[in-house]
C-alpha cells in the first residue's frame, strides 16, 4: 500500500466496504422453523449423559463433558430463536403458558439444568418441554 498523508486507510476502507446492503428480518429463511432442531440436540444431550456414565475413561468423560455442554448450548439457541423469530403475540395469546414452557426449557438447557448436570432425569425432562413447544408449534402451523 502507498502510502500518501493517512490516504492508505481510507482507500483499504473503500475497497473493502461492501458493494451490495441487504437485511433480512429473522435468523433463518422463513418458514423453516422446527423445533426438531433442538430436540435433536437435546436427544444427543442425554445420549452423552447415559455414555458418560458407562464409561470410566477421564479422557472420554472429560470429552463428553464439553460435547454435552456445546450441545446443550445449541438446544437453547434453537429454542430461543422459535421463541423470539417464529412465534407472535397471537400465538402467545393463544397458548399463555408458552412464555414459561420456552423458559423452563431454556434453563433445563441451561448451566443449572443439562449444561451443568449429568442427571438423566433432567434431560428426559428438557425433553418433555421440547415436545410440548413442538406440539404447539405444529397446531399454530396448521392454523
Amino acid at each position: 500500500m502507498i502510502r500518501y498523508e493517512g490516504r492508505e486507510t481510507q482507500v483499504l476502507v473503500n475497497l473493502l466496504r461492501p458493494k451490495t446492503t441487504v437485511s433480512a428480518h429473522c435468523d433463518l429463511p422463513c418458514g423453516v422453523y422446527d423445533p426438531a432442531q433442538a430436540r435433536i440436540e437435546a436427544e444427543s444431550v442425554k445420549a452423552i449423559i447415559e455414555k458418560y456414565a458407562a464409561n470410566e475413561d477421564p479422557a472420554f468423560r472429560a470429552r463428553a463433558i464439553q460435547i454435552k455442554e456445546q450441545r446443550s448450548e445449541l438446544v437453547k439457541e434453537h429454542l430461543w430463536v422459535l421463541w423470539t423469530d417464529y412465534f407472535k403475540p397471537p400465538h402467545f395469546e393463544k397458548y399463555p403458558q408458552l412464555h414459561q414452557l420456552f423458559n423452563e426449557a431454556t434453563k433445563l438447557a441451561g448451566a443449572s439444568g443439562t449444561k451443568g448436570s449429568l442427571d438423566v432425569k433432567v434431560a428426559e425432562d428438557l425433553l418433555s418441554k421440547i415436545a410440548e413447544i413442538d406440539k404447539i408449534f405444529w397446531e399454530t402451523k396448521q392454523a
